[in-house]
């Protein structure tokens, strides 16, 4: 199946699905709300992971972004979505999901209700080549460092200040 051709589901911005649409449909500049997930991944010094986006992806590409980001799929609840998207993008399976907050995320061609996660995670990571360029530990120093610099996408910028004012 083509990736454009995947199915998600349409939310209202309290998370109730309204309907579906093609993954296409919710790129187009439609601006239709649609569900993903967010997990940021720290190890035991603080520091985070952090994916660098394939240079084929549709949005973003070649930028750092956060440890791992997906989609929900039609049909699918969040907490699966989570761990099939953990799983899928750095072969992860046993982790500790804790809920930070969800919010509207909308950039210039997509409008997104991000719920976002973090966790501590020492284990082996093996990160799908296909989706993924890199991965990389950040110290929270050299994040800040190259913030507004066009290295990170403007979504885990915003993600990246809330973290730090949460914490």
């Amino acid at each position: 199946m083509n990736p454009m051709d995947e199915l998600f589901p349409l939310v209202d911005e309290s998370g109730q699905v309204i309907g579906k649409a093609t993954r296409s449909q919710c790129h187009s500049g439609s601006k239709i709300l649609h569900p993903v997930i967010h997990l940021h991944i720290f190890n035991s010094k603080g520091e985070l992971l952090l994916q660098k986006r394939s240079t084929t992806k549709d949005i973003q590409p070649g930028k750092w972004d956060t440890s791992v980001g997906g989609h929900v799929d039609f049909g699918e609840n969040i907490e699966t979505a989570l761990r099939r998207e953990v799983r899928e993008e750095l072969g992860i399976n046993d982790f500790v999901p804790e809920f930070l907050r969800s919010y509207v995320f909308e950039s210039e061609i997509e409008k997104e209700l991000v719920y976002s996660y973090k966790t501590v995670y020492e284990g082996p990571v093996a990160f799908d080549t296909t989706e993924i360029d890199a991965i990389r530990f950040w110290s929270i120093n050299d994040i800040e460092q190259n913030l507004q610099q066009s290295v990170f996408t403007p979504n885990f910028e915003d993600e990246f200040l809330f973290l730090m004012f949460a914490s």
